[in-house]
């Protein structure tokens, strides 16, 4: 998945199949997409640098994270590297609905992290792994990523939302 706004209703060819037949049925080629990301977004773009090495994140080898920085209180992803820019502008992954999506996920996923918190301290370890399992589908499986990446920077509890949530980043990790 590219902008993680669905569980994919298209397969795409990674490297379109007009720029490289020989890959059509090739697995690895092979990657779910949302119909927006595959026919209204990459379409058949696949840009490259000057050696001719793809300039979009390859999710069977790149974590996009590397690559992207997501902004958690506007919902906007900003790039890293050259790869990073690329995937931005061709899956639009800026698109308004996304970074609304993203926007508005954050502090649902704050208040699910006090919420397993207060679980996990209650001794209702069940009902706390649900709540962690619900945080780590999407809408939020992004955003908690960028969390998880945030929480070790200077003044992570103050971007995440309070020490709460910081402490209970950590928890989850355990």
């Amino acid at each position: 998945m590219y902008c993680s706004d669905s569980r994919g209703t298209d397969v795409d060819h990674f490297e379109p199949i007009k720029l490289s037949p020989f890959r059509t049925f090739d697995w690895m080629n092979h990657l779910l997409a949302c119909s927006s990301c595959n026919s209204n977004a990459k379409r058949d773009l696949y840009p490259v640098d000057s050696v001719g090495a793809p300039l979009l994140i390859d999710p069977t080898v790149d974590d996009p994270f590397d690559h992207l920085r997501l902004i958690l209180s506007t919902g906007a992803y900003r790039w890293n590297t050259s790869k990073g820019q690329a995937t931005i502008e061709v899956f639009q992954l800026n698109r308004a609905d996304l970074r609304r999506g993203r926007e508005l996920a954050f502090p649902r996923c704050q208040a699910m992290l006090r919420d397993y918190l207060r679980l996990q301290g209650s001794g209702k370890g069940r009902d706390a792994l649900k709540m962690l399992n619900a945080l780590q589908e999407q809408p939020f499986a992004d955003v908690l990523h960028a969390m998880y990446r945030t929480m070790t920077i200077p003044g992570a509890d103050i971007v995440l939302g309070g020490l709460e949530v910081l402490e209970a980043l950590r928890m989850s990790q355990r």
